[in-house]
């Protein structure tokens, strides 16, 4: 039985290649995983933040629908599938040293990017006015 051969991308050159050329060689953390920001391409704000490994990055990329790897559950999801709430990738950016991606998308469905139903993952701030660190408290948003 044939194995389905490894998915590979252009592979890390040196610092001025990978900061200021053209070749997309993105770096994977130990676990096989790049850092996915998402936000929306009608109002510029963040939606979510996700992990994606080679499949996920790759399908993405290649069918312009946002996939991502799940650490909890070890698979692949495209965001979606369940909730009907999908995201059609506009753009895809990646930072200086390609160790983080950044999409830029259009959601469909409610419009609710969370799991939890809010419009974002990002629904609450950290109040900054703390004495210490245990007495943090969580204020919503929006």
């Amino acid at each position: 039985m044939s194995q389905k051969p490894t998915l590979e991308f252009q592979p890390r050159g040196c610092t001025t290649n990978i900061e200021q050329g053209s070749a997309f060689q993105p770096k994977f953390d130990g676990d096989g995983l790049i850092p996915a920001i998402v936000t929306s391409g009608k109002t510029g704000g963040v939606l979510m933040f996700a992990w994606m490994n080679k499949d996920a990055l790759w399908r993405t990329i290649e069918t312009r629908q946002g996939h991502f790897w799940s650490r909890s559950r070890q698979k692949l999801w495209r965001k979606g599938e369940e909730s009907g709430n999908a995201l059609t990738v506009t753009d895809v950016r990646v930072d200086c040293d390609q160790d983080v991606v950044w999409l830029i998308c259009d959601l469909a469905g409610d419009g609710n990017a969370c799991h939890t139903g809010a419009k974002s993952c990002f629904y609450r701030a950290i109040e900054l006015t703390a004495k210490d660190p245990k007495s943090i408290a969580l204020k919503p948003i929006g």
